[in-house]
């Protein structure tokens, strides 16, 4: 069975076929039933909620934690997943990339406290290799978090280890493992590894309103110097590895594999998560910002003819300029808020508005201090991932809709004369809906910022 991590697979991979499994939520302890479902190239892993009206998602990705209790929870509005670092760990130890989690309550069932049920779930339905290519995050230079006496630390390394040291505050049950995350590492060393807390945590536990599905047939108790448990310890370090196993379902969060060398100090969902987030900072740095430290170019060499015209450097062949871009967007005055599409490069585009006195909407936003709308610059991003979108040669002739936005932010005032240069990545498309992150910025600074999602249909 093929790593998330194994150099050899450089394409992703989703599961051959459905498969469900049924029990009881570790925390909620309410029944559910999930299934895992197969996913198309580049959708990445997602939650579904059958049991909610229009089965609401919620992508696995650390922008949408909003709880890190003892277990990570993510969130959408009101709609809630609880406890998913196992399912999450499972999926990037067996290096599926694409997945539908379904569920018909808030929580995935806990099994017996491990990723062993989940395990047996992939290898049932098997593990498909897809077209698109694999991208992963190779970590560049060390890294740090660290909170009260927890610290995680990354070092650059050729594939994914974790070395981890666990213990509780008085110092007991001290363990430390390490192992690289390849072949089957993950089902021999990792999956079986069970949840675990101290006996003198029940209390608050209870108190709190988790653990309402816990047992000693899905976690290991420690009290005093005893170990409650149905069963021998499965390895002779299993909290440590289990510790592990969190770590990888909350890195999973990521959204792509990481290339190096983890290192943690008694390490929490709440540390673990904000790690992502630094990697996640890390991994969006626009490549333009390590653009500006390296030398300028040299300067073309001059033509040794003195009579000869000088270079033309060519144009990139993925500029539109606006005649051309009236050809794919409905738009026009005074609506049209793009002038010039500068470079297209698979998933990305890089546009320009240029932010005129002319413009109409200056006459009452606002007299006397003219300021370009924020709605506007929404409005910009969102012309610009249809663009991303129609000059896909399958959607030629068809029109975007504008159908959301979130985590819009606007950051400082756009004013007659700027340049707005405006950024989109896509990120995600199924069928006729596609996601994208865009940003406005003007003389390098970024003013707006936003997620949009678009529907294109026929004209």
């Amino acid at each position: 069975m093929g790593s998330l991590f194994n150099h050899a697979v450089l394409q992703q991979q989703t599961i051959r076929e459905p498969v469900s499994f049924s029990g009881v939520g570790l925390h909620s302890g309410n029944r559910v039933n999930m299934t895992f479902l197969p996913a198309p190239p580049n959708s990445g892993i997602r939650f579904r909620r059958v049991d909610l009206d229009g089965k609401p998602e919620i992508d696995a990705l650390v922008e949408n934690v909003v709880d890190t209790e003892r277990s990570t929870t993510l969130g959408r509005g009101n709609v809630k997943v609880h406890t998913v670092e196992h399912v999450l760990a499972t999926f990037a130890g067996f290096g599926i990339d694409n997945a539908v989690i379904e569920l018909d309550s808030n929580e995935p069932p806990i099994g017996d406290g491990s990723a062993r049920p989940y395990c047996g779930m992939i290898e049932t339905a098997g593990v498909m290799m897809q077209g698109e290519k694999r991208d992963a995050f190779r970590v560049s230079e060390p890294a740090e978090v660290n909170r009260n006496q927890s610290s995680i630390c990354v070092f650059p390394f050729d594939g994914l280890k974790i070395s981890c040291t666990s213990s509780d505050e008085k110092g007991r049950f001290t363990q430390f493992f390490s192992l690289e995350i390849v072949g089957d590492a993950f089902r021999k060393q990792l999956a079986s590894a069970r949840t675990f807390c101290f006996f003198e945590e029940i209390e608050y536990l209870i108190r709190n309103g988790l653990i309402k599905g816990g047992s000693l047939e899905n976690a290991v108790v420690i009290r005093e110097d005893a170990v409650l448990t149905n069963e021998p310890l499965r390895y002779p370090e299993e909290f440590v590895r289990h510790k592990i196993l969190d770590i990888l379902g909350d890195l999973a969060l990521l959204g792509k594999p990481v290339l190096g060398h983890i290192v943690a100090i008694c390490p929490s969902h709440t540390l673990n998560c904000e790690f992502t987030r630094l990697l996640n900072t890390a991994m969006r740095k626009p490549l333009v910002a390590a653009q500006a430290f390296a030398p300028p170019p040299p300067a073309p060499a001059k033509q040794a003819d003195p009579d000869a015209d000088e270079p033309v450097e060519a144009p990139d062949p993925s500029e539109i300029d606006i005649v051309e871009l009236m050809k794919i967007l409905p738009h026009r005055y005074p609506f049209l808020m793009v002038d010039r599409v500068k470079k297209i490069d698979g998933n990305r585009i890089v546009a320009i508005k240029n932010v005129s006195v002319n413009e109409s909407y200056f006459q009452g936003h606002f007299p006397g201090h003219p300021i370009m709308p924020g709605v506007l610059q929404l409005e910009a991003m969102a012309q610009v991932a249809g663009v991303l979108m129609l000059k896909q040669a399958e959607n030629s002739g068809k029109i975007a809709y504008f159908m959301s936005a979130e985590r819009v932010k606007w950051r400082r005032p756009v004013r007659p004369g700027d340049q707005l240069v405006i950024e989109v990545e896509l990120t995600k498309t199924r069928g006729k809906i596609g996601k994208a992150k865009g940003s406005c910025s003007v003389d390098g600074e970024v003013v707006s910022e936003a997620e949009v999602a678009f529907m294109l249909i026929n004209e």
